[in-house]
């Protein structure tokens, strides 16, 4: 194609609907469909809990004060109104893949090469985040236990003290593998680390109420507004659990219904635990000691209990239950990328499936390699803003989404509509731009080199290799 009308008519081609659910319905070919409705809730609630509350705490108390907890919910709000959008095109849609293939079903190629990119550095770069987050509670945990840490040098993440964070390699290269044998297995034990999780932020709760002071409340917002913006901007990155319930649209049972329920049941139960951590934490130390602080939730429950057992036993939870986490985005970068290998927008290697696995081997491990890489040289704090600006602008064209195919064919079937439509999208859209605003100006330059990046793989592959080529 050599003139730019036949290329601009390449850029805004759309993927039918009906394409998408042929592809996925074809169980010989893909992946297996083998998870059900608490399955699935499971894999939202172990996707998102554990980032916002193991570190945001310690990195955005300082930006907004007792006030981060108003942070907090406007996160929920935003991830609320975009999980109602969610909920929809996933139980029309229901496909591997999540907003990268409602992308590309309702605005576009090119709008879809965006959003995958987006996902793809939103999984990479929070699976970095939280790896580095595992090894911070690893030390306080081997400190408390043995006497000692691990040098700095090989544990603590660039700009923390660190050159290399060995930690984090070792736990991505750890659940790589049990991913490798399949999406059932990887399943169970993320269930049971989703319960272990539950169960110590559950005793953070409990025991760190004891030590609340309202005093610590006050004053409540000592950044004013602005404060409450920037860090509700930086805690976004914890919500992208919802969207990795949409990315498992190929391996559930009865998609139409169970796609809705899960990503509602997750975003109930992930709201309550963020907003009674955040306000026990908040009103157990006051918030000017939270700046600097390593193994932040563990530190607090030392200081409102005399006893010993309380730190050592959350942060042993904490090294254990967030192997949850990584295993959730790790699944949910190989989804998206089979996806878009199926689609010819990345090389096949991506979609290849080995049959006795019913798993993408070589694409997982790819995948893991990328993001044991990140989590070992990258700065943490640009890792957090670099994944909430992916979120968010995956979720934005989500909510779009909605918008576009009621228009289009507003006969399909959902097994879910969006309620309050098109105030609850259009109210996302803006939610999400006003977080995006809030970012800071050096997550732009990454953000825009990133799509830079997405722009020549497009130009030099992926439009000479898609299948509505073919």
């Amino acid at each position: 194609m050599t003139t730019a009308a036949p290329l601009l008519r390449q850029l805004l081609r759309r993927k039918p609907v009906d394409a998408f659910l042929a592809s996925g319905a074809d169980d010989n070919a893909g992946l297996r469909r083998s998870l059900g409705t608490f399955q699935l809730t499971m894999i939202g609630i172990g996707g998102t809990i554990g980032t916002g509350i193991f570190f945001a705490l310690n990195s955005t108390v300082p930006k907004a004060g007792p006030a981060v907890i108003l942070s907090f919910v406007i996160g929920a709000v935003t991830a609320a109104l975009t999980a109602l959008c969610y909920a929809e095109l996933a139980s029309a849609v229901p496909v591997a893949g999540s907003s990268y293939s409602y992308a590309y079903a309702t605005l576009g190629e090119l709008a879809a090469v965006v959003v995958g990119w987006c996902l793809l550095l939103e999984y990479a770069v929070s699976g970095a985040v939280i790896a580095v987050t595992w090894g911070e509670y690893l030390n306080d945990l081997t400190e408390r236990l043995f006497g000692a840490q691990m040098p700095a040098a090989v544990s603590a993440p660039p700009g923390g003290g660190g050159y290399v964070n060995l930690p984090a390699v070792v736990l991505v290269a750890l659940c790589s593998l049990l991913l490798v044998r399949g999406a059932r297995e990887s399943a169970v034990v993320n269930t049971v680390m989703v319960l272990l999780k539950l169960g110590i932020l559950t005793l953070f709760v409990v025991v760190g109420a004891s030590g609340f002071d309202a005093g610590n409340l006050h004053p409540f917002a000592p950044l004013g507004v602005a404060g409450v913006g920037v860090a509700a901007a930086t805690i976004f990155y914890s919500f992208i659990g919802l969207d990795a319930v949409s990315t498992a649209g190929e391996e559930v049972r009865n998609p139409r219904r169970t796609l809705p329920l899960a990503i509602l049941f997750s975003l109930l139960v992930i709201t309550a635990v963020y907003v009674l951590v955040a306000v026990v934490g908040i009103g157990a130390q006051p918030w000017t000691e939270f700046e600097g602080q390593k193994a932040g939730l563990s530190a607090i429950l030392e200081k409102v209990t005399t006893a010993g057992w309380p730190g050592p036993v959350f942060s042993a939870g904490v090294v254990v239950s967030v192997v949850s986490v990584i295993l959730i985005v790790l699944y949910g970068q190989t989804r998206i990328l089979y996806s878009m290998g199926r689609d010819g927008i990345v090389p096949p290697v991506f979609c290849r499936v080995e049959p006795r696995r019913g798993t993408p081997v070589a694409g997982t491990l790819v995948v893991g390699g990328f993001v044991a890489l990140v989590a070992a040289v990258v700065p943490l704090e640009q890792l957090a803003n670099l994944t909430s600006m992916g979120a968010l602008v995956a979720f934005a064209v989500v909510s779009l989404g909605v918008i576009i195919l009621r228009r289009r064919e507003p006969d399909l079937e959902r097994g879910f509509s969006v309620p309050g439509y098109p105030v609850v999208p259009l109210l996302s859209i803006g939610c999400c731009g006003y977080l995006v605003y809030q970012l800071p100006a050096d997550t732009y330059l990454l953000f825009g080199g990133w799509l830079l990046v997405a722009f020549v793989v497009y130009a030099l592959y992926s439009r000479h290799h898609s299948r509505l080529d073919a």
